[in-house]
This record gives C-alpha cells, structure tokens and sequence, in this order.
C-alpha cells in the first residue's frame, strides 16, 4: 500500500489580534491518499486558506506536524521548502496571478524551465495541458486577451505543469460566474484525475464538493470528515 502523499498531524495556528489570541486552526488531522481529491468545505473565514498556505508550506508559525510525500517538512529549511512545492505541489488561487507580459504557453512553460526542464518538453507539456483544457487555439494570446475562465484554466494548466503529486486549489472558481465556474471547474477535475495527482480544494460550494472524492468540513479551527461522497 503506497504512502499518504498528505499527512497532516495536531496543525494549530494562531493570532494575536489587538491582544487577543486567535485560533485559527486547533488540532487540525488529515491525510490525503496519492490520487484522492478532497473538498475542504467551510464559510469564508473559518480558515480554510490557512489550512492550505500550512500544507503547501507557504508560511511558518503553525505547530503539530505536516508530511509532504513522506517527508516531514516541519524539519525542512527554506530552501528545501521551495524545493518541495517546485518539485511535489501545484497551486490554483481564486485569482490567476498570471504573468501579463507573457501569452498562455509561456505562463505555463516558465515553471517548468525553472524546475530544469528543457525548453522542448516544457512547451510540449504546455501544449498538451492547454489543449485537453480546450485552449489550443488561445496559446499565443496574453492574459488581457482572455476571458476569466480562460485565465483560471491556464492557471490550472500552470499548476499542473511540474506533474504535482499534490494540488493546492483555494476557491479556484470563485471568482467566476456559476455557468463558467461549473465548467472550469468539471474541467479541472478531469485533468487532475488524468495527472493521477492528488487534490485539496477549498470552497464554500457545497454543489462543488458533492463532485469530489471525500469532504472535510472545517468549522471553528476543527476538521470533520467523511468517507465517499458528502
């Protein structure tokens, strides 16, 4: 039986805030098995971007522990943290943070070159990812000149281009109207059931998590979870 690619163990963050201290997260568990795609549901606030940022190693301050492929990376410094989302963790943001001087192909060629790979197999790859999001016709075009769906799906062909085992997305369709939302986001899920990668998605659309694997619910720093579909 292979490894969790996630294992999440007593994850705690917390604020001080005008003196006061906030718990953001308390006691947090979870493990994510490779493959499994998991719907982090809660209402804005409850700390679901904070649960995503521990996980994908993106700040420091949280206590309990977090295994990354097997790896604790609590016990990792900074360098072999970047190295470890390079080279183990995707990331769809609600917002695409796109680069705007670069065209699609490029947005999604770039990471690659940065992970070494050479300029040929990056661009195949960002083809390849670009054409099974629907985008083959949109590859020379900048991010001004497409629509917020087609955006959000270069984002995702971005986020997928390192093959991830692991992808972090935070609300990735809330940014758009439902109808391009459900699309987007059926499109989304596709891709990353064909990767095989495993997925963490935090939204408040319950509709939207009823589509994926298993749901955990986090309400007041604490994690509820299910097996199969909510």
């Amino acid at each position: 039986m292979s490894n969790p690619i996630v294992r999440i163990t007593g994850l705690t963050r917390s604020f001080a805030q005008g003196g006061v201290t906030i718990d953001v997260l308390r006691g947090v568990d979870l493990v994510i098995e490779p493959g499994e795609i998991v719907a982090l549901l809660g209402p804005s606030g409850s700390g679901k971007s904070t649960m995503l940022q521990a996980i994908g190693l993106l700040e420091g301050g949280f206590g309990g522990k977090i295994e990354i492929a097997g790896t604790d990376a609590s016990r990792l410094g900074k360098d072999q943290r970047a190295a470890m989302r390079r080279d183990h963790i995707g990331f769809v943001y609600q917002f695409h943070h796109l680069l705007p001087d670069f065209n699609a192909i490029e947005n999604v060629v770039l990471p690659q070159l940065v992970a070494g790979t050479r300029r040929e197999e990056a661009e195949a790859r960002a083809r390849e990812l670009l054409g099974a999001l629907g985008l083959g016709q949109r590859l020379e075009h900048r991010p001004s000149q497409l629509s917020g769906g087609e955006q959000q799906r270069v984002a995702v062909a971005r986020a997928l281009a390192n093959k991830p085992q692991l992808v972090l997305a935070d609300e990735p369709t809330g940014n758009l109207d439902e109808a391009t939302a459900d699309r987007v986001f059926g499109q989304f899920l596709e891709l990353v059931r064909g990767e095989g990668s495993a997925a963490l998605v935090a939204t408040h659309n319950e509709r939207l998590g009823a589509l994926m694997d298993r749901v955990a619910r986090l309400h007041d720093g604490v994690l509820d979870q299910a097996n199969g579909r909510d």
